[in-house]
């Protein structure tokens, strides 16, 4: 028993960790980009869940290759349409078109470096 709550303490400090994760990489694109505009930590991590919640929504849909995850051309263009529609829940998010592709080209590049499932 000791074990299994050892591991679920690990899962939960790694969703903790992603959360965080995405919520910084959100702040320095909204930073970065035209387009995409994102004001605080806070609504940063709302902002996270929210892409993480609809992206959910989709692969359970539609399948695992039209998730971002996916990386081919469907993924990417997913991945945008998914960072454009949480602008509608987040507050203080407001997403254009160009700036909700280039985050996604930016996000993706970044998952491709850097690992974002636990194995």
């Amino acid at each position: 028993m000791g074990r299994l709550a050892i591991r679920g303490g690990l899962a939960i400090l790694g969703l903790i960790v992603r959360f965080v994760v995405a919520a910084l990489v959100l702040l320095f694109l909204g930073f970065l980009l035209p387009g995409f505009h994102l004001v605080g930590f806070v609504n940063a991590l709302i902002a996270a869940a929210v892409i993480a919640v609809l992206g959910w929504i989709i692969e359970a849909l539609f399948g695992r290759r039209v998730s971002p995850a996916g990386r081919g051309i469907v993924g990417f263009i997913v991945g945008a349409a998914v960072i454009y529609g949480a602008q509608f829940v987040v507050p203080t998010m407001s997403v254009s078109i160009v700036g909700a592709l280039l985050a996604s080209l930016i996000i993706g590049l970044i998952d491709a470096f850097v690992p974002t499932e636990l194995r």
